[in-house]
């Protein structure tokens, strides 16, 4: 039986916007938020929290499998607050480290598989954003709405520059721009659940959109395909 509490589903490459569109939209509507790629991340760090080897793909399996995790959406402006075993590690697991060792175990099937049920479970009234890659095509096909973000390599690495810059002054452009593009490769050649747009998603390219222009989309394809 189809559930019949509603998902928007936003996917797309790392810099897309995903992030804080999701938010946006989840704290507008009152909904609840999962950010997926956050999963891998927290998989990540929890393996670091129990000394758990990145290459011990059963004992990742078994993290994945039963990870105490919440997302909880503040208001527009504070950043969502991630919750690993009670632990505040919203800032933690923010690392382009951990960003990278994310996108690697994010490859592995067993891992992906054991995070399926556990990312399904998010879903509860009155409805949930999910924020991933590949939200529409695997972990909710049936979901209400389902949005594909994308952006330029050049301006997703602007982006991420820009984020980065204050808080580390020697972080090279061109770097980023080589971690996204070996990232992409990564995620949309893996033989996994790619990288790649829902036959029936809507495809919203941010590269010259403000925040609250991509927002203002988004909230359009849902009151046109959610009756609101």
């Amino acid at each position: 039986m189809v559930s019949i509490v509603p998902v928007i589903a936003i996917d797309g490459p790392s810099g897309a916007g995903k992030g804080t569109v999701s938010q946006l939209v989840a704290s507008r509507l009152g909904w609840h938020l999962l950010d997926s790629g956050a999963l891998y991340r927290l998989v990540v760090q929890a393996a670091k929290n129990h000394a758990i080897a990145l290459d011990n793909i059963e004992a990742l399996e078994t993290l994945a499998a039963h990870l105490d995790v919440q997302f909880n959406v503040v208001d527009e402006c504070t950043p969502v607050q991630v919750l690993l075993e009670g632990e505040d590690v919203t800032t933690t697991i923010r690392s382009e480290e951990t960003g990278n060792e994310a996108s690697r175990i994010a490859a592995q099937p067993g891992v992906r598989a054991a995070l399926l049920e556990r990312q399904r479970a998010f879903r509860a009234p009155p409805g949930l954003v999910a924020d991933g890659r590949d939200m529409g095509t695997v972990v909710f096909p049936d979901a209400a709405v389902k949005i594909f973000l994308t952006a330029s390599a050049g301006e997703r690495a602007r982006r991420r520059y820009k984020q980065l810059k204050e808080k580390c002054p020697n972080v090279i452009f061109s770097d980023l721009l080589d971690e996204i593009a070996e990232r992409d490769k990564r995620d949309t050649e893996r033989s996994v659940a790619p990288l790649r747009p829902a036959g029936d998603a809507v495809t919203i390219d941010t590269t010259e959109l403000s925040v609250e222009q991509v927002v203002q989309e988004v909230m359009s394809v849902c009151n046109q395909r959610l009756g609101g």
